[in-house]
């Protein structure tokens, strides 16, 4: 179920607002686990066959994290420790075998010649954020950070639909205090009035900007990129920089919009990052919550800038290996991921020459070459295979010859596309560098004043205004097709 669908808005959502707050009358437990068995229906809308794969995987880390504080707090630290162990080799097992078999298949036939075939495992959807998720937790109980909570709570901090399959990653000491208190279980119109805000905004993103620059990126990555101009090859590559921008921005919003109609809080995800000034700024603004997680479970764990310069800097390199690894199972997310690596390390060293001077030429020239950096690095992204990526990158030096019959063929239509795409690059480039975010627009400090003042005459002309939009908007993408968001595949 797609939250650009009709299913969703006129369907889902509604009745899931109506039982999570008539049932808050009565008790908050109830409450919880409705929106619990909500979020699984939301789930298993998808495919229901993963459903026993989801619950197995909740019903045994809430067990493994209970087993682990139960031992800290008896003092029994070996034994917490063969727990933890277990736990992320459980939750590590599962993901390797449903998103990376295949392709360690392959690529040992590839090396020794074996005649051997993958099994075509299908990807279930969301797993890397709720296993992602669900370490971070059993971490966290080791540390003896986590409280004891009720087996709803837990299992609506993993399955809670609006994160849980294109994220935030979330952490329990941010939700689960919110699934208790009984301020998130009250009706507030003004509440629901900014919540929609947020979903109108994401919506719009998507339904308009994401779809709209969409269609010309495919004929430069999976049709023609062997036989591409220089300035073809920038526009689909560019293109494809403000789809993917544009799209997972409008699914950050559309969930944060969707959950403060809950009166649940989810943490901000997506902060305008090609706004900024550097690759270190960069990942503090693009898919903040998995910066945090690597930073914090893979990164400081390895040992962090605690052992100098050199082991510091291997450190990034492995932690955004692992980082391009996490988004999928093909040796192009492998070199992104390397090459956000390598970015850091020379960013770090920079920082370290300057001794942290700064004026207006070097944070200009800071965040063009930050642009430049990112954009040539979705080409890896983006392709189904190294060798793709490296004829798009031929091309957009200008190294790539097109054919006379293609050009003869193709030669008019490819005018006209790329007369219209110039047009759509500059309107997305125009509102992700000039614009403010929603959070900006929204003023994220002041929403409860805000929402305060909305339960009144303004707040009802503001909600039917919205509604109308977001149907309008909604007709539009069914016309087109809905289409899923990018992040779904990751």
């Amino acid at each position: 179920m797609l939250f650009n669908s009709f299913p969703f808005f006129l369907v889902f959502l509604p009745l899931a607002l109506l039982g999570y707050f008539l049932l808050s009358k009565y008790s908050l437990r109830l409450s919880i686990i409705f929106l619990l068995f909500a979020s699984v229906a939301f789930y298993s809308y998808w495919d229901v066959s993963y459903l026993p794969l989801l619950a197995l995987s909740v019903c045994c880390n809430f067990a493994v994290g209970r087993a682990i504080s139960q031992r800290k707090e008896q003092g029994r630290a070996r034994s917490a420790k063969a727990w933890l162990i277990a736990g992320l080799a459980f939750n590590l097992s599962l993901l390797v075998f449903f998103k990376y078999f295949d392709f360690l298949l392959s690529n040992i036939a590839a090396v020794t010649g074996a005649p051997i075939a993958a099994i075509g495992i299908t990807l279930p959807i969301g797993i890397s954020f709720f296993t992602f998720t669900q370490i971070a937790y059993l971490v966290d109980c080791h540390a003896g950070k986590v409280k004891d909570y009720q087996p709803e709570s837990y299992g609506l901090f993993v399955t809670y639909f609006p994160h849980l399959i294109a994220g935030p990653i979330l952490h329990h000491k941010e939700m689960m205090p919110q699934f208790v208190a009984a301020e998130s279980h009250r009706f507030s119109r003004g509440r629901l009035v900014v919540g929609l805000a947020f979903f109108t905004i994401g919506l719009f993103k998507k339904v308009i900007l994401a779809d709209g620059v969409a269609r010309y990126v495919s004929p430069v990555f999976d049709l023609h990129h062997q036989h591409l101009s220089m300035l073809e090859a920038w526009a689909g590559t560019l293109a494809y920089t403000f789809q993917l921008y544009f799209d997972f921005s409008a699914y950050c919003d559309m969930a944060y919009g969707l959950s403060y109609m809950f009166g649940i809080i989810l943490p901000i995800n997506f902060n305008s990052p090609y706004k900024a000034a550097s690759i270190i700024d960069f990942w503090r603004r693009w898919h903040i919550t998995l910066s945090n997680f690597l930073r914090d479970y893979l990164y400081i764990p390895l040992g962090g800038n605690r052992q100098g310069a050199f082991q510091r800097y291997r450190n990034l390199l492995l932690t955004m290996l692992l980082g391009g690894l996490w988004h999928g199972a093909n040796w192009t997310f492998i070199v992104w991921g390397m090459l956000h690596g390598i970015y850091l390390i020379v960013n770090h060293a920079l920082r370290h020459l300057l001794g942290g001077y700064s004026n207006l030429g070097i944070r200009v020239a800071g965040s063009v070459v930050t642009f430049l950096a990112v954009v040539l690095a979705w080409v890896f992204f983006r392709a189904s295979s190294v060798t793709v990526a490296f004829d798009v990158l031929r091309a957009m030096t200008g190294s790539t010859l097109t054919l006379p019959m293609q050009a003869g063929v193709l030669g008019m239509n490819r005018i006209m596309e790329l007369g219209s795409c110039l047009w759509w690059l500059g309107a997305c480039a125009a509102i992700a560098f000039c614009l403010p975010n929603a959070y900006q627009m929204l003023g994220r400090g002041l929403l409860r004043e805000r929402e305060a003042g909305l339960n009144g005459s303004r707040g009802t002309f503001l909600l039917g205004a919205m509604l109308t939009l977001c149907m309008l908007l909604l007709a539009i993408s069914e016309t087109r097709g809905v289409s899923e968001f990018l992040y779904f595949n990751f």
